[in-house]
């Protein structure tokens, strides 16, 4: 819409609101508009007419008007006419910014999409590069009532740049229920990696509280947005640590429109088998090292033996013979060109029968395609190919590599040594696939060979979050999901807390098969006060001594509290009660095996609390997490129980200071250390 001089004589809160009050109303219509579609006489077919109902569906369901959301969170005023030539002068346009596009009766914009490239000058404009803007208008909502605006003129150069305080209360506001989307404070060094094209990969270094998982969730969004047509074809996944994890982030895109968005899990990726035993950490790290695959690889290719008769096809009253020296020579040519075992055993009858036909051809016949497929059914020759190139289960495969010890040994010779096949052995042995105790790992193992005798079905599109935590055959497990598509990986090295965690983001991206990837580092934190990043960031040096200091925006003084007590339960107690009183979540984190004491002890006080993904409600915003869960969540208050006990329940000390500083950096406004006995060195000192 065009910037109109305002009159001065009316309130302009009062004219924000009423436009509100309009853009609402249109959404409405433009929702009764997709309902009331009449698709009787436009298609040709009950599947066609399935589709485009399923297509109005969801357009009814992403224009819904979400009450406690505002419809429009800022405001651009131009200088100009967007797309002109600035020098012509003449009156500039004014945009509201927000979740979803919508436009009046006439077509006109009400509201523009955070998504549409009208709108990158709101996350990335600035006095020293207006970007032709003259007014930055930013509002500030009580649920979803508009209270306050807030305005920067940017062509003003004798004012020196604020830091928004609308912006800060929002980046501030307390966290009760699930992650919320931060459409409306996205940061210039955010948005740049939101808004990478499609066709790059990019990976994310980010420390606590600096935005890494909401710029992977609306780089998504953005995505979508801008490409929706080929990732309607191709799909986007999210992938995440675990469930928790996965209800904490699952209302984020829906709150942006975008309802399709698949989530899962690595071990739902590999669910080739029921998931029921477990390693220990040293069976775990072989069993998920990139050597793996090529021990998968051998004892696939063992499976292939070279022909030891002809193979003789009759038809009619010919008949047709192809020596075993040609079956061999056709054997060696499949196996030279690398390719998967299904594909190539596919190709094996046809290339049989293609011999057939040149022998046809040269006693004067004159074969067609279709007796080359009838050739290629042959019983002979499907006979042949089940001897040479038998089919093979890639579950049983796994399972007699880590069953049969001579079968492991000869196909990780020289790639693992005696003492890690003894390692990854089974010392009871499974009569079947069904009654094995698979782990996770396990699993990995077989998905991996899946892939190896059939392609995997690539997305256009993959979010790893958390990723600094898989082993090499995990992020291959990924890798093959987007293999002709991109990938956005999120993750902090300082946060890696599995005994495979990744030693560089370039080991890593390689495994992941996107070595090109750009590597992004976040460093300005936005959620964690300084005061507690400060802290924490006291075990960088031993834990990830290249990475960059988080630097928040935030300074929160008194939002540290270091308490050494006598009873550390009764101190835990307290400290929840206290933080109680605040609004907003409460986490309580633990070392796992103290949860089950803790519970007991909430319970007696009259505590009531949630386990990890239940959803904080008034009455109940404690949450207990055990130390193991904690990544990727965040609470307005934490309070920390025994340190010590965190860093001894891991298996060594690099791993335990690492689950120690996830746990230090979970809380938004508040963080109360809890310890009885001494804290590590790095952390004692005042």
């Amino acid at each position: 819409m065009n910037a109109a001089p305002e009159d001065p004589l009316v309130d302009p809160l009062a004219r924000e609101r009423a436009h509100l009050t309009a853009s609402r109303a249109a959404l409405r219509a433009m929702r009764e508009d997709a309902q009331a579609l009449d698709i009787r006489d436009v298609t040709a077919n009950w599947v066609n007419a399935e589709v485009l109902q399923r297509q109005i569906d969801e357009r009814i369901k992403a224009l819904a008007d979400l009450s406690h959301t505002p419809l429009f969170f800022g405001r651009l005023d131009f200088l100009h006419m967007v797309g002109a030539d600035q020098a012509e002068g003449g009156e500039g346009e004014r945009f509201y910014i927000g979740r979803r596009h919508v436009h009046d009766a006439d077509g006109d914009p009400m509201v523009i999409d955070w998504r549409a490239p009208v709108s990158q000058p709101f996350y990335r404009a600035s006095k020293k590069d207006p970007l032709d803007v003259g007014l930055r208008r930013r509002f500030g909502y009580t649920g979803g009532d508009l209270t306050a605006y807030e305005d920067e003129h940017l062509t003003d150069t004798t004012e020196a740049e604020q830091v928004s305080k609308l912006l800060q209360q929002e980046i501030e506001r307390p966290r009760v229920g699930p992650m919320r989307d931060i459409v409306a404070t996205i940061q210039p060094e955010q948005d740049e990696i939101v808004r990478g094209g499609l066709g790059g990969s990019v990976c994310v270094q980010g420390g606590p509280g600096t935005g890494k998982t909401a710029v992977g969730l609306h780089r998504v969004a953005y995505l979508l947005y801008a490409h929706r047509e080929r990732l309607a074809r191709t799909g986007t996944l999210v992938i995440g640590p675990n469930r928790s994890f996965l209800h904490y982030i699952e209302q984020v895109l829906p709150a942006l429109g975008e309802l399709e968005v698949r989530q899962a899990t690595v071990d739902d990726l590999v669910a080739h088998v029921q998931v029921t035993g477990r390693d220990d950490a040293d069976a775990a790290v072989v069993k998920g090292d990139a050597r793996m695959a090529d021990v998968l690889r051998r004892a696939l290719r063992a499976h292939v033996t070279l022909p030891h008769e002809a193979v003789v096809v009759v038809r009619g009253s010919r008949r047709w013979r192809v020596p075993a020296y040609e079956v061999e020579e056709i054997v060696g040519e499949l196996l030279a060109r690398d390719m998967r075992y299904g594909a190539a055993r596919e190709a094996l009858p046809h290339r049989i029968a293609h011999a057939v036909l040149v022998q046809m051809e040269r006693s004067g016949e004159a074969p067609d395609d279709r007796v080359q497929d009838a050739v290629a059914r042959n019983a002979a020759v499907k006979a042949a190919v089940k001897t040479v190139w038998p089919p093979v289960d890639p579950a049983k495969l796994v399972l007699r590599l880590l069953s049969d010890v001579d079968f492991l040994a000869a196909h990780a010779d020289g790639i693992l040594s005696p003492e890690e096949q003894k390692t990854i052995l089974w010392a009871k042995p499974a009569r079947g696939v069904k009654s094995a105790k698979w782990s996770a790992a396990d699993a990995v193992l077989i998905d991996e060979a899946a892939d190896q005798i059939t392609r995997t079905h690539s997305l256009g599109h993959v979010v790893l979050d958390e990723a600094q935590d898989l082993s090499p055959m995990q992020y291959r497990a990924v890798g093959r999901r987007c293999t002709t598509g991109s990938a956005t990986v999120l993750g902090d090295l300082a946060q890696g807390t599995t005994p495979w965690a990744t030693p560089s983001w370039a080991e890593a991206l390689t495994h992941l098969g996107k070595a090109d990837a750009v590597v992004e580092e976040l460093t300005a934190g936005f959620r964690v006060p300084r005061e507690v990043i400060a802290y924490a960031s006291r075990l960088l040096p031993s834990i990830a001594p290249d990475l960059t200091e988080v630097s928040s925006v935030r300074e929160s003084p008194g939002s540290l509290a270091v308490r050494h007590v006598a009873d550390p339960t009764e101190a835990v107690l307290a400290a929840c009660t206290e933080s109680l009183r605040n609004e907003g979540s409460v986490g309580l984190i633990a070392a796992d095996a103290r949860v089950p004491a803790l519970a007991e002890a909430l319970r007696a006080a009259g505590l009531p609390h949630l386990d990890p993904g239940e959803e904080t409600t008034p009455d109940t915003r404690l949450t207990l997490v055990p130390a193991s869960l904690a990544k990727g969540l965040e609470y307005d208050y934490v309070v920390l129980d025994e340190p010590a006990a965190v860093l001894t329940g891991e298996p060594d000390e690099r791993t335990g200071l690492r689950r120690l500083y996830v746990a230090l950096t979970r809380a938004v406004s508040g963080l109360t250390v809890i310890h009885s006995t001494p804290l590590p060195e790095a952390l004692a000192t005042p």
